[in-house]
């Protein structure tokens, strides 16, 4: 049997700005922030017609073409990889973003259409004025060093299969109903993710079909299923959940708008931990288990314990990449770095 998951914690009444983001990162507790953008324009204009929504998106329109998925009748709407996980089960092609919302609401009226999706699509330059009436209104300073990231996904009937982001993020359901299926980054090994290459998206996606998942091949996915937590968001609803965060996404109505915010509490100079991890594969994972163990222990010192442990006995300047990190030292580190991989 595999469980059912539990409800995404749920409260109503809150103001963008009273969001607590601190606590719900540190506590790893995602949130679900009831009508919190109901008020917003375009909310309202989903609820009215699908057909006001998308006059209001063109409106908004720059001109700029945008990335537009295509995926055929066969794969029910989820975006993913062929039989073989060497190929992807879609296209992507520029397309102009008006158009696409013409074929978006031609396909809303043909129950076996091709499956229709434009992915993270940056607001600000592709839907220019959009967010004057359509922002939540959250003070600068809460997102840390960086400003968000505001991105637009429309699409019809689409699932986007379980992933993690590496960014914390706030996502609103501005038109149609979304369900969230949420993992703690703990059952990554139980969610059996695809190949690091191709991805549907840029990053790796669970193979198991949550909808009808194989337990035969997939036999670990209970363990991942009892952890899970669900997001059932009506237009105006905002979820927020950390970063690394295992996520599948479904959109549940023939047209659907999502708006979402992602951030990161660091400076800008750092870079991906991602690469550290790709480096990793290249450097660590096929060294002997003992060897290993002990490249754990220098980890947890250097890297996963507290920031100001590894330098805190030795001289200021004598502590160079071990003191504070700032953007020209992290420069200085890449260089090193560099210069060691250009072997």
């Amino acid at each position: 049997m595999i469980p059912a998951a539990r409800p995404v914690e749920a409260v109503s009444g809150v103001r963008p700005d009273e969001i607590p983001l601190g606590e719900i990162l540190e506590g790893q507790r995602p949130r679900v922030f009831k009508g919190m953008a109901a008020d917003w324009p375009l909310v309202r204009q989903g609820r009215q017609s699908a057909g006001a929504a998308i006059a209001c998106l063109k409106a908004h329109d720059a001109g700029r073409p945008v990335v537009g998925y295509t995926g055929p009748p066969e794969i029910d709407g989820r975006f993913g990889y062929d039989e073989t996980l060497t190929r992807l089960n879609f296209r992507a092609e520029r397309v102009g973003l008006s158009a696409f919302l013409d074929r978006m609401a031609e396909a809303m009226n043909t129950p076996d259409g091709p499956a229709l999706y434009i992915g993270s699509t940056d607001i600000d330059t592709y839907l220019p004025g959009l967010r004057t009436e359509n922002d939540l209104a959250i003070p600068p300073e809460a997102f840390g060093p960086q400003p968000p990231l505001v991105s637009i996904w429309i699409g019809g009937r689409t699932t986007a299969a379980a992933h993690y982001d590496m960014s914390n993020n706030i996502a609103c359901c501005v038109a149609g109903r979304r369900r969230f299926t949420l993992f703690p980054p703990g059952q990554a090994a139980n969610l059996y993710p695809g190949p690091l290459e191709p991805t549907p998206g840029g990053q790796v996606v669970s193979l198991v079909d949550l909808r009808d998942p194989d337990l035969e091949r997939f036999p670990r996915f209970p363990e991942a299923a009892a952890a899970a937590q669900v997001a059932e968001l009506e237009p105006g609803d905002v979820l927020v959940y950390p970063a690394l965060w295992w996520h599948q996404v479904e959109a549940l109505e023939p047209f659907n708008v999502l708006v979402n915010y992602w951030w990161n509490d660091a400076p800008g100079f750092l870079d991906t931990p991602q690469l550290t991890l790709l480096h990793a594969l290249l450097s660590l994972r096929d060294r002997p288990a003992h060897e290993k163990a002990g490249w754990k222990a220098l980890f947890d010192y250097y890297v996963f314990g507290p920031a100001e442990q590894a330098g805190a006995h030795l001289p200021e300047g004598a502590r160079g990449p071990l003191g504070p990190m700032d953007e020209m030292s992290a420069r200085r580190l890449r260089a090193q770095l560099l210069n060691r991989l250009n072997r």
